[in-house]
Formats: C-alpha cells, sequence, structure tokens
C-alpha cells in the first residue's frame, strides 16, 4: 500500500501559512501573537542549588501570566521556555543559541550567571533583549571583555560586585578578634576569576583591609582533594578561611580540613553557605559558617508585581514547599519583576530595540531592593545591596535547625542587623 501519511512537516507548514493567511485583509480572525520568554537555568550539577526555587517560581509566573500580559490596555499571550544547562558551560552555549536561533524568543532571562556569557554574546549579536542575575557583575561584563563606560548593546545584569563582598567580609572580621591570616581558595570559572582578581577582586582588598592573603589558587570543578591548600592555611596560621567555591567543594574541604587537625577560627566563603542545603551537607559543622547576604525574608522590600513583602514572598514558598527559605528566591522573583516590567513600559513588547531601552532606563523597585539601571555608573550593570550573615543553630522547637542571621550590614544600612558575629571556637 503506497498510502503514506503527510509527514508533519508539511502539516505544520500548512497550519503556518493558514494562521499567516488569517491575518491578512478579508479573514475576520487575526491570529494574536506571542510573546516568548527564554529561561536559562541550573536545574541539575554543581549550582543547582541556586536554581532550586525556579520551577515553583515559573508555575507561579505562568499562573500570573495565564491570560496574557497587560500591555496598554490589551492582554498579550505569554509563553516561557525554559532550559536546563546542568551547570554546563558547553551546554549553556548550546541552550543559548536554540532559545535565540530556533525558540527565536523575544525576551531572554538567565538565572544561571554561568551561562550570561554564552547568552549575552548571542544576545548581542543578534538583538535580544537579555536580563541575568544571581552572579557578581565583574564576571558578567569582564568575562566579555567588556567595558564600565560602554557596557553591551543588548544584554544586562542586576547584581552586587565581587568587591562589595570583599568588604562586607572585611567589615564582618573586623568585628571580631583574629591574627588577620586569611587562607583563600577559588573556582576556575567566570565569577571565581572575578573574585581572585589581582587588580579588582580579593587579594588587593584584603590587603588594603590589613589582612594577609595565603592563596591555595584556583581548583578545578571536579576536584576532590584539598590536602595541599589546607597544609599550606596551616603553616601560614590562617585563622579565617575564604575565596569563591560550591557547598559541595567546601564540604569535602572542611571534612578533609578536620582530618588535617586544621581548625580555622573564622570561615566567610563566597557562594559555599548561601542555601539551607549547603547547611544539610555539613550537619553541625554548619553551625557558626558565614556568608554574604543577597536576601533574606528579613529585607524591608516588596514586589512590584505581587505586592508582597520578603517575608510574605518567604512564608508562601516554605508553605508550598514544606523547605525552607534559600537566597535565589528573592532574586528569581527579582528578574521577573525587571523582566516583566521592561515588557510593559516598552510601548510595543515585541520591538526588541524598545525592549532593550526600556531596560536601560529602569529603576524599579523589587523585592530585593532597587534595581537603578537608569543611574548606574556601570553601563548595563544594576548594582543591588548585600550584607553579611552567619548561620546560627535555633533554640530547640523552631521550625528550621539553622537560621541565617544578618550580622553586618556596612553596605546596606537598611537592612536590619539580627545578631553578632561569634568566633567558630565559641559555638562549637
Amino acid at each position: 500500500m503506497n498510502h503514506h501519511p503527510a509527514p508533519r512537516r508539511e502539516f505544520l507548514k500548512t497550519s503556518v501559512a493558514l494562521t499567516a493567511a488569517s491575518t491578512l485583509p478579508g479573514f475576520a480572525i487575526a491570529q494574536q501573537k506571542t510573546l516568548r520568554i527564554g529561561y536559562i537555568t541550573a536545574l541539575s550539577g554543581p549550582r543547582a542549588p541556586f536554581g532550586v526555587a525556579d520551577q515553583w517560581h515559573l508555575a507561579k509566573m505562568r499562573e500570573l501570566l495565564k491570560n496574557g500580559l497587560e500591555i496598554g490596555g490589551k492582554r498579550v499571550p505569554v509563553e516561557i521556555v525554559l532550559r536546563d544547562n546542568q551547570s554546563d558551560p558547553n551546554r549553556s552555549v548550546q541552550v543559548a543559541s536554540e532559545l535565540v536561533l530556533r525558540e527565536k524568543v523575544d525576551l531572554m532571562l538567565v538565572e544561571d550567571g554561568d551561562a550570561s556569557t554564552p547568552a549575552g554574546q548571542l544576545c548581542d549579536v543578534h538583538g535580544v533583549p537579555m536580563i541575568s542575575t544571581m552572579s557578581p557583575w565583574q564576571a558578567f561584563l569582564f568575562a566579555r571583555n567588556g567595558k564600565i563606560s560602554k557596557g553591551f548593546p543588548f544584554s544586562f545584569h542586576f547584581f552586587w560586585g565581587a568587591d562589595d563582598v570583599v568588604k562586607t567580609f572585611t567589615a564582618l572580621w573586623d568585628s571580631v578578634k583574629t591574627g588577620k591570616s586569611v587562607g583563600t581558595l577559588y573556582i576556575d570559572n567566570p565569577p571565581g576569576a572575578a573574585f581572585a582578581d589581582p587588580l579588582a577582586g580579593m587579594p588587593p582588598a584584603l590587603r588594603k583591609a590589613g589582612y594577609t592573603e595565603s592563596t591555595g589558587g584556583f581548583f578545578k570543578v571536579a576536584t576532590d582533594d584539598f590536602s595541599n591548600p589546607i597544609a599550606s592555611f596551616k603553616k601560614a596560621n590562617a585563622d579565617i578561611v575564604s575565596g569563591f567555591m560550591y557547598e559541595s567543594h567546601f564540604a569535602t574541604f572542611w571534612k578533609q580540613a578536620q582530618q588535617q587537625g586544621y581548625k580555622p577560627e573564622v570561615c566567610t566563603v563566597a557562594a559555599a553557605f548561601l542555601f539551607p542545603s549547603a547547611l544539610k551537607a555539613l550537619g553541625a559543622a554548619g553551625n557558626g559558617m558565614s556568608t554574604e547576604v543577597w536576601w533574606t525574608p528579613a529585607f524591608p522590600y516588596r514586589s512590584s508585581l505581587t505586592q508582597q513583602s520578603a517575608a510574605e514572598l518567604a512564608a508562601e514558598w516554605e508553605k508550598s514547599t514544606g523547605n525552607q527559605w534559600t537566597q535565589p528566591l528573592g532574586y528569581v522573583h527579582a528578574m521577573w519583576e525587571v523582566g516583566l516590567h521592561a515588557l510593559k513600559t516598552a510601548g510595543d513588547p515585541f520591538d526588541r530595540k524598545a525592549v532593550r531601552d526600556a531596560i536601560q532606563n529602569m529603576t524599579l523597585d523589587t523585592v530585593v531592593g532597587k534595581v537603578d539601571f537608569k543611574n548606574s555608573p556601570i553601563k548595563s550593570v544594576a548594582r543591588t545591596a548585600l550584607a553579611g550573615g552567619q548561620w546560627k543553630r535555633t533554640a530547640a522547637g523552631s521550625r528550621h535547625p539553622y537560621e541565617l542571621v544578618v550580622v553586618n550590614n556596612a553596605l546596606a544600612p537598611a537592612i536590619p542587623l539580627g545578631g553578632k558575629l561569634e568566633l567558630l571556637s565559641q559555638i562549637r
């Protein structure tokens, strides 16, 4: 029998032709165009804890947008196209090109900071507005040889800088008595390079603040042996451990440090203790670890989308997931605030240059605080607030075994303090 069903491609071609025809004069039905938003995050791999709130948030946004986005009195249908980059730089390139070239998205949102480089490059070349977050702005700008005075044509980023972290860390350490000797380790990736930068990263800032750095240098993401840096930190009497590593690395490092009898007084490591999952991995050893704080339920800000306070957003997450609030919750929400605000204020959400201009001229109060691209001295970047925090064991019967307490607000006085930094030897 020679009867072959028409291939799906032919069928799609026909239906596309009919849809196109229906928009011509003489056809009563005009097909309304759908606004497509690409979303790149890490749902798996070492950066997965950064993406833990994404699926929940996407469900919330799809619900919010189920009848379209209201723009100038009309409702425009919106489709969100999610891609997991699996924490892999090569896959970031692949998913970014899929979204730009095949899915033809109108706006790109990049939650995973490591993906902002390949996605930004593509978006700039093809004129697609992009907003990224959750990685120091230096990694966003300098990994692509961007200039502070110039920025990029279509890609934007809001977050704090590696310099803000170091200022916060040294302000934390200045509040306790130590030998001012710091052992540092950095992941060999763009954020790690931003932290280790000899001109603008941790090394010069530590010197300036009167601290001595003993560095273990860079390590690869797959590393599981830290015995050499630990031996050098011990030798240098480094009573503070710092740098940039993910929670899986720190858990391995800490276990090996205990085995080698290395007992620092302060551990303030960028990225390592951001999330409750890090405390689960460390168990009792997590008590007293200190970190940068980008967002907590104590932040005195509200969402421009839902009008929820930071505390209400965290409470909604805890109630619906049963999990402790986590810092990315605030930033994922703020990214939707910024993205949807740009689409609404652009005039025509399908006009990519108009959307780009709307981001460039934006000053918006969000759940993480003010996101101000318009008045920023760094083109394409809006800097956000940062505080210092310490994980502290809670009283028996509390909802969570550890709570992240804000213990330094030197760079963000609007954020209320919840306590003081304590040395590890005092709280063990």
